[in-house]
């Protein structure tokens, strides 16, 4: 079988980074003073590197150096070169002796006795904590804001290494004057006819707005909103009802609203997000970690006022 690989290129990346810095400066003297290398010596690197790369890069004239056609073209690849190489140098030195973490979580789940253990094995280590909105846990991994998420599904895992930590109830959540206030539990069928607030998600609105539902209907629309804050208050102002996990207010909700347990629906899941393939220690340490301190069941639903806890609770 024919190797299909390609073959090899001798081409030295400090040679490579004279021509950046050539090509910025286009000027032979200005460069050699960015380089701190004498003109000469600039001169006998290009060549160098024209001899590897096998084409002619700069034309020098009585006004200075310009690119030639290949030089034009290997101008961006080079830079591309150049920072691939610095990403592949930090990446594996981070691998090999991290030294910092940042782990993202979304709205009201908490990472503090994970990260604080962390701190504790590891103490030469930065270990920070970073709140990201609640569609952001993908985005955030991949464009390396975060190295662990914790954070509900659903959202994309396509290129994530991804751990379920505990399931959480969906519970309805309605102002403290809805016909459905009060009630030990509701079904599907109980909001059929309520309008739920949308996001900017298909797949999110599919999952907490149980669209379709089971009989294949669509769920009736609410308004659209963006914030966990603007849906509080549509709710609390009897625009609509919404879905929620059990513990995505516990402890803080409106004294407006009041949740329901939802039956007969599957529960939430709250996962532990890294990057597949992270070979950051300290990442997996985090995940060791969060398996231990974060997993266990959701906190209890808020009783409607009457029931379990007085009317003025805490705000949200």
């Amino acid at each position: 079988m024919p190797d299909s690989r390609p073959p090899p290129v001798d081409l030295d990346l400090r040679l490579v980074q004279c021509f950046t810095v050539l090509a910025e400066h286009r000027h032979f003297g200005r460069a050699a003073e960015a380089l701190h290398v004498t003109q000469p010596s600039l001169s006998r690197q290009i060549r160098r590197l024209e001899q590897q790369v096998g084409a002619r890069l700069l034309d020098r004239t009585t006004r200075g150096t310009g690119l030639t056609e290949a030089g034009e073209v290997f101008l961006p690849l080079a830079r591309t070169l150049l920072r691939s190489a610095a990403q592949a140098v930090a990446r594996t030195r981070a691998a090999a002796q991290p030294t910092r973490i940042t782990v993202g979580y979304t709205t009201n789940l908490i990472v503090t006795p994970a990260v604080r253990e962390l701190r504790h094995r590891h103490p030469d280590a930065e270990v920070r904590a970073l709140h990201l909105a609640w569609n952001e846990a993908r985005e955030a991994l991949l464009d390396h804001r975060v190295d662990a998420v914790v954070a509900r599904l659903p959202f994309p895992t396509g290129g994530l290494h991804v751990t379920v930590l505990y399931d959480e109830p969906r519970v309805l959540v309605v102002p403290l004057g809805h016909r459905l206030a009060g009630k030990d539990s509701v079904t599907v069928d109980d909001i059929a006819g309520e309008p739920l607030p949308r996001v900017p998600d298909p797949e999110w609105n599919a999952f907490w707005r149980i669209d379709p539902r089971p009989d294949g209907s669509p769920a009736p629309d609410g308004p659209l909103v963006e914030s966990v804050e603007d849906k509080a208050e549509l709710i609390a102002g009897g625009q609509a009802v919404g879905i929620i996990p059990a513990g995505e207010h516990a402890g803080r909700l409106r004294p407006d609203l009041t949740t329901i347990p939802l039956e007969g629906v599957e529960p939430s899941q709250v996962v532990l997000a890294t990057r597949a393939g992270d070979r950051n220690r300290l990442v997996a340490a985090f995940r060791r970690l969060a398996g231990t301190h974060l997993g266990g069941a959701a906190p209890p639903h808020r009783r409607a006022p009457g029931h379990d806890e007085p009317r003025n609770g805490p705000s949200a």
